[in-house]
């Protein structure tokens, strides 16, 4: 597992400040969850710890080397980060076995027998394996949700971001999805989380960033931000998304 450093973290896109200049800390093992207001910068913050998005000023290290650095190349670091997002990615002319095993055969030279095995054992984490044969489309929501989470963990990553991955689901599939995430707690993984499920972000967070207009507003555990937040902004975005 990694610590994650952000410093003095900014972004434009065009002449639209997206993040300004921001400083967060991610503990190894901490589960970090970012929440507010659409617009505020948490998938950009979050789409940067894996250099999907390149800010224009500052930092971010992982375990003390930035994540740009030589001795990481990209590949190295999407080995050590994996990424979910809400909308699946998955691959709909390949199986659940094929979208596992595509990166480790194809950019990490895994053979394939290993890969599959790999894939076998991912799987048995989420009870997907007798899914391995089907297709996408022949997936719920939810259990699509839980093959992009299982591909994700196909290279044992010390980080897994996390943005938004209930946002696509019905209702009733959100539990089962928040439920893979729990379990992933209690393994030890450092997760960073984009939610609008406050609920959850209380329940499974150890610290909670609010965000508003690109900055880092409010960071504290979810007892307090939810029970005592401190600036007024907290307290209104709270006021607007919680239940009375």
């Amino acid at each position: 597992m990694a610590d994650i450093a952000i410093r003095g973290l900014t972004k434009y896109f065009g002449t639209r400040l997206v993040l300004d200049r921001v400083d967060l800390d991610v503990a190894r093992h901490q589960v970090m969850c970012l929440i507010g207001a659409s617009g505020s910068g948490k998938s950009t913050l979050l789409r940067c710890i894996n250099r999907l998005v390149e800010p224009d000023y500052g930092t971010i290290t992982l375990d003390g080397t930035p994540i740009d650095a030589r001795s990481f190349g990209r590949t190295g670091l999407q080995a050590r980060v994996g990424v979910v997002f809400q909308s699946y990615n998955l691959f709909p002319h390949l199986s659940v076995l094929g979208n596992l095993t595509l990166a480790p055969r194809k950019v990490r030279g895994v053979p394939p027998p290993e890969a599959e095995a790999r894939a076998m054992d991912v799987l048995g984490l989420f009870a997907m394996e007798r899914f391995a044969k089907a297709y996408p489309e022949q997936l719920s929501g939810g259990q699509q949700q839980r093959v992009a989470i299982a591909r994700a963990m196909m290279t044992d990553p010390d980080v897994l971001l996390l943005d938004e991955v209930t946002a696509a689901l019905d209702p009733e599939l959100v539990g089962e999805v928040l439920r893979i995430i729990r379990e992933l707690k209690a393994r030890g993984l450092t997760m960073v989380i984009v939610t609008h499920e406050m609920a959850f972000a209380r329940e499974v967070a150890d610290r909670v960033a609010y965000l508003a207009e690109g900055r880092i507003i409010e960071e504290a555990p979810p007892a307090q931000i939810f029970t005592r937040p401190e600036h007024p902004s907290t307290r209104g975005f709270l006021a607007r998304v919680l239940p009375a």
